[in-house]
This record gives C-alpha cells, structure tokens and sequence, in this order.
C-alpha cells in the first residue's frame, strides 16, 4: 500500500504549492487510519530536502514518486521511492529519510546504533541497515518484483546530520557491510544522493514499477527458500523422527487444504517439555516457506526467537529472515486471511491483549486465526508461567468456531529431552505436587539428578559440563531483583547469597542469545530467557518462593522479585477474588520450576535456598533410586553387566 503517488513533477508541484503534506494527511486517514502530528512535521520537514535533491533536470520528470509504502504483512513503511529505467532495466531507489542529529556507535550488536528519537536515547537499527532490510523484503518477497526483475537500490538521507570528521560514529567500520549495501547521505551531500538517483533512473515509468510492486502478490522468493533449506541442512539439531515427522505431514496437508479450498484450518499440537514441539515449528517455517507460502513463526518470548533466528542465520547477514520470526502481538492490525501459515510455539504464552501497556487488540489467539489461512498452536498448558498467560486449547477452539474453521488436534509424546525419560518428566509432576502420578518413586536410571547443598559447588559443575560443548546454563526463580544499573555490567551481582559466599549476575540486558553465547554461564537465566530452549545441563537455584513445610511443597509468591513482571495485578485480584488469585499464583510458581528443571537434556542439577525442600528432593530421589536398583529388570542387566549371566 502506497499513501502517496505521483510522478516527480506532480510531486515538485505539491511541495511548491504547499499542498504536499495535505495531500499525504488525506491519504494517510483514508488508507491507515489516525495521524500522529509529529509525522506530520516530519513530512514537512523531510520533504523539502527531497524537493531540492530532485531539481535536477537529468531525473526525469515521468520517474515515479511514492511516499510511504507500507511492506506487506508488517507495520514497516519505507520513506521514499523513484522508480524509473536505466538501459530498459526496471529500478527503484529506496530512500529512509531520517532527522537525526547524532548517533552513537554499539559494539557487539550488528548494525545497532543509539540515538535521540521522541526526546530519549534509544537502541535502533542503522539507517543503512534499515534502508537494506526494507529492500530486501520487498525483493524477497513481491512477485512482481521478482518476475519483472525489478531492481532495488537502497539507500538513507540523514538530512540534519552534520559529519562528525573522521571518526563519525555513523560511518564506523563496524557498519562497512551495510553502508555497502545502502550509502548514507547526509547534510551537505545532496549532489552526492542526487548522484546516486541518477546512477539508476535515467528515464521516467510513468509509476509503472511502483505500480507492479504495489499490486504484486506476496510469496517468497527462491532465494529465500533455498538460503532457509541450506540452513536447516546445517542444523542437525532440528531433524524430525517419529510423531514429530506424523504431526509435520499433517500440518503441511492442512496448509495445502487451506489454501485449495478457501477454507480456515487450525491445527492444536499439545505435548510437555522436550516433545519436540519447537524442532517441528523450525521445519514448518522452513517447509512452508519452500513451498512458497507466506509464513511467520511467532512466539510471545523473544528468547527462542532469537536463539532459532541466531541457529538458522549461520553465515547469512542479519535481516535475510528476521521477519520470519515475530512476535505474538503483531497480528493486531492483521488483516483477514493476510498470511498463508502462522506457527504459534508456546502458544500457552500468548496473551489477550498486546503492547507495552495490554492496551491493543481484543485477543492475540483470535487476531492469528483471523490473520492466517492455516495457523498451528502449540500448547503445554503447564507451562503458563504469568497472569497474563492465556492461551489454551479451550480459547482456541472458541475462536476456530467463530471464524468457521475446521479444528483438527493432535499429540506429541516422544521425549527427545532429560534422555528421553518419561519418567523423569512425570516424577518432577508428582514431586513439586502438580499431579499425581504413577511416577512417584520411579525416575529412570539414565537421567542425571542432583541436589546440592553449596551453590557454588553447583556453579562449577556447571561450568565444568560446559566446557564440553557450551551447552549448560545455570538458571534461577525469579526471587531476585534484576537491578536496572547492572543489567549491562557483569560485575554486578543481582543474586547474591552471602552464607555461601556465592554471588552471580542475571543474564545481561545485552544479550539476546544469552542460551548460546559463550560467556553466558557466568550468568543467570530465569524463566524469560529459558523458556522454549534446552541446554544438556541445566542448573537451578530455588528460591524462597518454594518451599516444604508440613510434609507439603508450598508456594509464596511474596517472595518473588519486585522486577518480576509474571505476578503483575495479583494484588488487585487478591482484592476481588482471593481464592482465585492464590490458585493462578501457585500455580505459577510451580509450573516455572517444572519449566525450569525440565531445560536439561541430560542432567538437572539443583540447589535449594529452603533446605527442608532440600531434604525433601533428596529423601524423593533416594526413594526413586532405591525402586530402580531393586527393580528385577534393573538386576538382571547389571549382572550381565558383571558377566554373572549371558545375555
């Protein structure tokens, strides 16, 4: 969707008769809705730098102009295109207008700079990257653009930006990848962006390009699919077997139905910790893309998103599938049926209402079934770890009849984590009272389980697992507080426990791959940063907020940090239905330790700040240890073991 079209001599006749801004505010009400004033301003502003750039009598006057160009299925608009020829070749100069005035470099982040934008300093993306991405969506995936072999060339104009000399944190080595792809100009260098229009655009297309790409359908490129196939090829983490290969082929014959007939289709997967659940989104997303739907894979976390975006990427530039991973609030404003496959992991994670303040939309599981031809929802609903979790197989089911779409649903059971032992996963449901089960005192003999009395001595041995492979995080319940001044410093210890002498950070503020990244085991996670992932050891430090009292494991949730945001409003829900609130509460609590020791794929390893609850997982894992040893199966293997018998 284009707001404003013209070519440039309509569009140098609107500046000069000052009718440029009126003409983009009527568009803009009619084809978006509510204008903000200071865009306005910015229009104004921006646009009389764009006038000046194009008096130039070798840009021809029939070259098309568009102004705000919104990319499909996202809330992104580019500033200003031209479209033209050059040698009968089809090309589009991409500009991002900005009014910055400075920036600041940041190191260990690609393409990220800091800047003023609505009076505060904030983290954004370069210009140059910003330019690029926006290209290379558009090229990735209108058809049109694609068949026409139009051609993009993007760059930004950073008109009030004065350069800073040799060292212009703007132009920093660090950004060199980018300013290649997308040259910034800046104030000053009109001549320089007028140079480069005219390097592409040496006759006019009457907006003809602008036109194709506008009305051109949505799919993935070629280039798209295959770059996607070639890093899942290099993933043999997320390789399918058994019922995960069952529920992959039906979710794809559910895309293809929902596509053929016109018809909505929804799929419900529901599996607990270490199904597979995750790996099987990774190869929808895949799959589905090569086939040339358009699809997004979406999770509330940004946690697993980064971490999959990070796994795939590989050698791949940062923004050649970013926008296949969102979050769950971006379907707000969705239009109906606007994506072919949404693929919602921890779909018990999804909220009703999105933004900062839960003050947009009516239901995040009713916007993506609105959104999206086919739509899978994979659901653990024991894994709710906030009072705003509110995705559940009952919520979807409701929405699927309202929108008219056929409701299939389907079981993961495979274990694929904690060694693959069942048993495991059913024992930590009856030991932290969340069920009974008929695993009470079995645990496995393959699943490595431990209970540490010093939580130091539970640090090392974490760390002495991850020298093997970099995959043993230590982990904590949220009864911490994550202190705004050390969330950038390592130094700085948020968990401190001074009868042990053991003190530790939360994980950086920094890091959106704190699961991956090398340093990471000097640091905390909590449940916001590991739910959704795995590691082959996970340690896990129990706070206050679980504890045994009377022969029962108790919750407390005053004793959750006050910067933990899962328990938000059960103050005012305690107010108005108190039995309702201490329900939800522990249930929380209990399902954020479940969550948090069931991360590791071959040991959890523990240590408990009440030690009654200590000595209650011991006495438990003795009991369960003991059962196995005398177990006759068991006997019988450990004297073959010790050649007393033949197998």
């Amino acid at each position: 969707m284009i707001v404003y079209e013209a070519t440039k001599s309509e569009f140098l006749d609107d500046v000069f008769q000052d009718e440029l801004v009126n003409n983009i505010c009527r568009n803009y009400h009619s084809k978006i809705g509510r204008i903000n004033e200071r865009e306005v301003r910015t229009w104004d502003n921006s646009m009389q730098y764009m006038y000046r750039v194009l008096m130039d009598s070798e840009i021809p006057q029939d070259a098309g102009i568009a102004i705000e160009f919104k990319i499909p299925y996202t809330s992104k608009r580019v500033d200003f295109l031209i479209s033209g020829k050059k040698d009968e070749k089809n090309n589009v100069v991409v500009v991002e207008l900005k009014q910055w005035q400075s920036v600041e470099v940041i190191r260990g982040k690609e393409a990220i700079v800091k800047t003023v934008i609505n009076r505060g300093l904030v983290e954004t993306t370069h210009p140059s990257y910003q330019a690029w991405s926006y290209a290379s969506l558009i090229k990735d995936y209108n058809e049109n653009a694609q068949k026409e072999d139009i051609n993009l060339y993007p760059c930004a104009y950073l008109h009030n930006y004065i350069d800073q000399g040799d060292q212009d944190p703007l132009t920093d080595q660090v950004y060199h990848y980018y300013i290649e792809q997308a040259p910034v100009f800046i104030k000053g260098q009109a001549r320089k962006l007028r140079d480069f229009i005219k390097k592409y655009i040496q006759y006019g297309d009457n907006k003809e390009n602008l036109y194709k790409i506008e009305n051109g359908r949505i799919r993935p490129s070629k280039s798209l699919q295959d770059s996607l196939n070639n890093m899942l090829k290099g993933n043999p983490e997320f390789v399918m077997i058994d019922d995960q290969k069952v529920v992959f082929e039906q979710a794809i014959h559910l895309a293809r139905e929902a596509l053929r007939t016109n018809t909505k289709q929804v799929l419900v997967v529901t599996g607990g910790p270490g199904t597979g659940k995750s790996v099987l989104a990774v190869n929808l997303l895949v799959e589905l893309t090569k086939q040339r739907m358009v699809c997004q894979y979406v999770t509330k976390n940004a946690a697993p998103r980064n971490i999959y975006a990070a796994k795939l990427k590989q050698d791949f530039r940062k923004g050649l599938i970013d926008n296949l991973f969102k979050g769950s609030g971006s379907y707000v404003d969705a239009p109906l049926d606007e994506f072919d496959a949404l693929i919602v992991d921890e779909a018990h994670r999804l909220n009703e209402k999105s933004g900062m303040f839960s003050n947009l939309g009516e239901n995040q599981t009713k916007e993506i079934i609105q959104a999206a031809k086919f739509s899978i929802f994979f659901i653990d609903e024991r894994q709710r770890v906030t009072l705003k979790d509110a995705g559940s197989i009952e919520e979807t089911e409701k929405y699927s009849i309202d929108f008219g779409a056929n409701l299939t649903k389907m079981n993961l059971e495979s274990q694929f984590r904690c060694n693959g032992s069942d048993g495991y996963l059913a024992w930590i449901d009856d030991v932290l009272q969340i069920r009974e089960t008929a695993n009470a005192h079995f645990i496995g003999g393959q699943y490595d389980f431990r209970v540490f009395d010093d939580p130091k001595e539970l640090s090392t041995e974490i760390e002495k697992r991850n020298w093997v492979s970099n995959k043993s995080r230590m982990v904590a319940g949220y009864c911490w507080n994550w202190d705004k001044v050390g969330q950038s410093n390592p130094e700085y210890y948020d968990i401190v426990l001074n009868e042990f002498d053991f003190k530790m950070s939360w994980n950086l503020g920094s890091s959106a791959t704190w699961a991956i990244d090398e340093d990471s085991v000097q640091q905390i996670g909590c449940i916001h940063t590991c739910q959704g992932l795995e590691f082959d050891y996970v340690g896990v430090i129990i706070g206050e907020d679980l504890r045994f009292e009377n022969g029962q494991v108790i919750t407390d949730y005053t004793k959750r940090a006050k910067t933990d945001s899962s328990l938000k409003g059960i103050k005012k829900m305690l107010a108005s239905d108190p039995e309702k609130a201490k329900k939800l509460a522990d249930e929380i609590i209990r399902n954020t330790y479940r969550t948090l020791m069931t991360r590791g794929q071959k040991g959890c390893y523990v240590f408990c700040t009440d030690p009654k609850l200590a000595e209650y997982f011991k006495e438990r894992f003795q009991t369960s240890n003991t059962e196995y040893e005398s177990n006759e199966f068991f006997k019988s293997w450990s004297e073959v073991a010790e050649g007393k018998e033949d197998y």
